[in-house]
């Protein structure tokens, strides 16, 4: 069954219901001729469409719900998995999922968000909303993988922290600053992916690293676009205008530095093809991690403060006051 078909994809829709009607025909080479032209046709508009996608519509594609999770790419992309629970002091949050693996006979720490495909899941795992125990969890595994010397791999993908009462009297703020301060100095290489939604400092509260990729339809920016519109407009409706102007897209942020590197999706993204999606994905994580692994630790951890200490600057030099 094809994923579902986003807004702005309606001339595709109209082309899978001439196939479907077509299918339903006696199997003849004029009608499988016909059906692989309109096969052709379809490929080429996803592509047309994808190539020129507006800031929304990438929301949109970031969002879908079929787009490969946190636990899909440890199944595509990574063994012998073992998922590690709780952080020692309240709960295990399901929206956050930590373990062991190994990746291309390297032993790693995955770390990410999941939001959950189905409804009964999307519940279980609060719709990829992590309270604060699930960075705390984050920390403590990231924390015995610096023990045994194992390299991190952060898949990010949650539309923001929890902002439950029940959250702030647990100091989610605290964790979320906690984990931003201690994922400086991790002494292992540290690799983010923002694989789908990266929202406001849910995302950033893993998301310190010595690269930081990110997928070509994600998204990620420091407030999700409805409430951005809310907040500047008064008006949610305004999420088309707040998208532009949050400059959440991934061309955008990489050429203000907030990222490393693009990594390339299938043309229709990652939804249409995860087994591809995995491949490129792959690709990009091994190299990085050749590439960082093979720095010096204290090197490693220059490069990594200086990274996050140079975002902001707006093109002026930056003086440090000290303190």
């Amino acid at each position: 069954m094809p994923p579902e078909l986003l807004e702005f994809e309606e001339p595709i829709a109209v082309l899978l219901k001439e196939i479907e009607a077509l299918g339903m025909l006696p199997a003849t080479g004029p009608r499988d001729a016909e059906i692989a032209s309109l096969r052709r046709r379809i490929e080429s508009i996803r592509a047309d469409l994808y190539r020129n996608l507006q800031p929304w519509q990438r929301v949109l594609v970031a969002r879908h719900s079929s787009r490969p999770s946190t636990l899909d790419y440890v199944e595509m992309l990574f063994t012998g998995f073992t998922e590690l629970h709780g952080d020692r002091r309240f709960a295990d949050d399901h929206a956050i999922v930590t373990g062991f693996a190994w990746f291309h006979d390297q032993p790693v720490l995955v770390v990410g968000h999941q939001k959950g495909s189905d409804t009964k899941q999307k519940i279980y795992r609060n719709f990829g909303y992590a309270r604060p125990e699930g960075y705390r969890k984050a920390l403590r595994t990231m924390r015995l993988a610096e023990k045994f010397n194992r390299p991190v791999f952060v898949f990010v993908d949650t539309p923001a922290a929890y902002p439950g009462i029940e959250s702030e009297e647990r100091g989610v703020a605290e964790a979320i600053a906690l984990n931003l301060r201690e994922m400086v100095v991790l002494d292992v290489p540290v690799i983010v992916v923002v694989s789908g939604e990266g929202g406001s400092g849910g995302a950033l509260g893993i998301a310190i690293g010595d690269r930081v990729l990110m997928q070509e339809f994600a998204i990620y920016s420091v407030i999700p676009p409805e409430g951005c519109a809310a907040i500047l407009w008064r008006d949610s409706g305004k999420k088309v205008e707040a998208a532009e102007a949050l400059k959440l897209t991934a061309p955008d942020l990489l050429k203000m530095g907030i990222i490393d590197e693009i990594v390339p999706e299938p043309a229709g993204g990652a939804h249409t093809a995860p087994d591809e999606a995995a491949r490129l994905l792959d690709a990009a994580l091994a190299r990085t991690l050749a590439e960082v692994g093979a720095l010096a630790p204290d090197v490693r951890l220059n490069r990594r403060y200086e990274k996050f200490r140079n975002m902001g600057r707006l093109g002026t030099d930056f003086v440090d006051q000290g303190g």
